[in-house]
């Protein structure tokens, strides 16, 4: 799988002290989240950059953020995150020692896939095995992510920008996870848990301020 890398969407919630919307401002793609037929709260994550600092993806979550305090657990929570994935090519790395993978739908879908299993995991597991879980259940998400034409995935129309686009789709006991290609310049992922992914649809942010909280 082309990818920049197995490193999760940083999904944490931003608070406001953090000026995380500093570095959506400084991505050089548009960013994308629910359409305006979605009417709950909204709020940002973190991007994520290469080395060098330039942003290469981030995500937007919308509905109840989720929590990643081991007491408080997923059940009832209700959410949708979209992930927004610069479309990259085969590139150098900043330091000129190798290169940097291109991205591609796969690796939205790696982001969105281990981004459902950072905040779904079994809120009752015993400490010492989370990781462990993780660690396998991640795997598993990689795995998929590399074989998007595999009967694990179903295919689901969606609208991107008013444009009917098809999404590689599947589910679990944890939630649905969807990527796809979107325009400008970007690929689309998106997660949720509570929240039906289907009806959804997608368009670039015109103000990010919505999404500051």
């Amino acid at each position: 799988m082309e990818t920049t890398g197995r490193v999760g969407p940083r999904d944490a919630p931003a608070s406001g002290a953090d000026r995380v919307i500093d570095g959506y401002l400084m991505a050089g793609f548009p960013w994308y989240g629910l359409d305006e037929a979605f009417t709950g709260p909204r709020w940002l994550m973190r991007v994520g950059a290469a080395a060098d600092g330039t942003v290469e993806h981030g995500a937007t979550g919308h509905g109840d953020e989720p929590s990643f305090r081991a007491e408080s657990g997923p059940e009832g929570r209700r959410f949708a995150v979209v992930v927004t994935v610069a479309d990259r090519p085969v590139r150098s790395s900043p330091d000129g020692t190798g290169v940097l993978e291109a991205t591609s739908v796969s690796s939205a879908a790696w982001l969105a896939g281990s981004g459902l299993l950072s905040c779904t995991w079994p809120s009752q597991m015993e400490r010492g095995l989370r990781q462990s879980w993780l660690d396998q259940q991640t795997a598993v998400a990689w795995e998929l992510a590399d074989d998007l034409g595999g009967s694990a995935w179903s295919t689901l129309s969606l609208p991107v920008d008013g444009v009917p686009t098809d999404f590689h789709y599947r589910e679990s006991e944890y939630g649905w996870v969807l990527a796809g290609p979107a325009h400008e310049g970007v690929h689309i992922g998106a997660y949720g848990r509570g929240m039906s992914a289907y009806g959804l649809g997608f368009s670039v942010i015109k103000d990010l301020g919505e999404y500051e909280r």
